[in-house]
């Protein structure tokens, strides 16, 4: 299976009910570590980019992802707009064609990944929504690189099940990025909200991609 542009635009539809399904959840996470707006901030954005979807025209799967991080940049308030938007651009960049296989997605959400870090400096263990998209990568590259035929969908649900495990091993961390991590030992024993929401993401992927 290869992803086209209209999985493309389906998996971001799927990310913004996700966010829509979860808003209380991820309110109610950043609320103990953080300014209690993270659910708001990321259904606001995500409602934003389904509507300036829709009278997007795309050559490229990169058009759809670009799209989507130019908008949540300028859209969403606080961290997780800046940081969402350098991911899904950074990774458009990379996906010029109108159909991608496994091995390009990978690399190009790497790449979203590095963007993300640089931006904003958190490695894994500083209870970021990094702990939970770094597993899911090495989940997927785990599945790409093993060699021979390539399923997607088996890489995707593996990075999104990487990526659930690795949200909930926030809950033990203290952070030392972001908001969170003015409270210091107080952060300890709270599940991360950019983590959550990262964990929505690649779950949207795997539904999408499992629903074909």
């Amino acid at each position: 299976m290869h992803m086209d542009i209209p999985l493309a635009r389906a998996w971001i539809r799927t990310v913004a009910a996700a966010m829509e399904e979860h808003q209380e959840q991820l309110t109610q996470l950043d609320s103990a570590i953080g300014d209690a707006d993270h659910g708001v901030n990321m259904h606001r954005g995500f409602s934003t980019v389904i509507a300036a979807l829709d009278g997007l025209e795309s050559t490229n799967v990169g058009d759809v992802l670009v799209k989507t991080g130019t908008i949540l940049i300028s859209s969403v308030g606080g961290a997780s707009g800046p940081l969402y938007g350098t991911f899904f651009r950074a990774a458009g960049r990379q996906l010029t064609t109108p159909t991608t296989d496994a091995e390009h997605l990978l690399a190009a959400l790497e790449a979203g990944l590095a963007g993300l870090q640089k931006l904003g400096g958190a490695v894994p263990g500083d209870k970021t929504m990094v702990d939970a998209i770094a597993p899911a990568l090495a989940a997927f590259a785990a599945e790409v690189r093993t060699g021979g035929s390539v399923d997607l969908t088996a890489a995707a649900v593996e990075a999104a099940a990487a990526a659930r495990r690795g949200m909930l091993a926030t809950i033990p961390l203290q952070a030392r990025k972001g908001r969170a991590s003015y409270l210091g030992a107080r952060s300890i024993g709270h599940q991360d909200p950019g983590a959550t929401s990262a964990a929505l993401v690649f779950q949207a992927l795997a539904d999408v991609l499992q629903a074909e």
